[in-house]
C-alpha cells in the first residue's frame, strides 16, 4: 500500500542492494540467494543470534574473504561477486553497534519492571494474552527521563488534547 514491491526472497536477491534479516528463523539468506546478489550486495541480520544467513554457504561460494574493516567483512565469490556480510552475521544492533547505550537501556529496563509489577498486581483480573505497557507508564518513564536530562518539553493543551483523540474536525 505504500508503494512497496512485495516478492519472494528470491525475487528481491536479484534486485537488492541491501539485505536485513529479521524472522528468527534459520537459512533465510542461503546459497541460491548469495548466487542472484548483485556485486556489493550488503548483508545483516538483525533477527536471531547468527542463523538467519548461512554463513556455511557464504563461505562455500567463496574463492576469497577479508576484512574490510570492524564489522564489515568481504566475500569474494567464485564468480566474482562480492557480498559484505556485516557484524559476522550476528545481531547486529548489538555486535556493531556495541549495543543500546546504558541510556536506552535504563529506560527498557524500568519499562520492563514496571510492567511485570503491572502483572504481578493485576494478574487475576488478566486474560492469558498479550498487553500493551500500559501508556501511563511510557508516560511516566519519558517524562522521568526527560527530567534528568533536563529537557523541557512542550505539553499539549486540553484543546489540544480532546482534537487528538477526537474524529470531529477536519477534512
Amino acid at each position: 500500500m505504500d508503494g512497496f514491491e512485495v516478492m519472494s526472497i528470491l525475487e528481491a536477491a536479484k534486485v537488492g542492494e541491501i539485505f536485513v534479516t529479521a524472522t528468527g528463523d534459520i537459512s533465510v539468506l542461503d546459497h541460491r540467494h548469495f548466487l542472484k546478489m548483485r556485486d556489493g550486495a550488503i548483508v545483516a541480520n538483525s533477527g536471531h543470534f547468527n542463523v538467519e544467513i548461512s554463513i556455511q554457504d557464504l563461505n562455500r561460494l567463496s574463492r576469497k574473504k577479508r576484512k574490510i574493516r570492524d564489522f564489515v567483512d568481504e566475500y569474494v565469490l567464485r564468480n566474482g561477486k562480492r557480498i559484505y556480510l556485516l557484524g559476522e552475521g550476528r545481531l547486529i544492533n548489538l555486535t556493531s553497534a556495541e549495543g543500546h547505550p546504558a541510556s536506552v537501556m535504563d529506560m527498557s529496563f524500568a519499562n520492563q519492571s514496571l510492567s511485570a509489577e503491572v502483572l504481578v498486581r493485576s494478574r487475576r483480573k488478566m486474560e492469558n494474552k498479550v498487553y500493551s505497557v500500559p501508556l501511563e507508564i511510557d508516560k511516566e518513564i519519558a517524562r522521568l527521563k526527560l527530567k534528568a536530562m533536563g529537557i523541557n518539553i512542550d505539553h499539549l493543551t486540553k484543546a489540544q488534547q480532546k482534537y487528538l483523540i477526537s474524529w470531529e474536525a477536519g477534512t
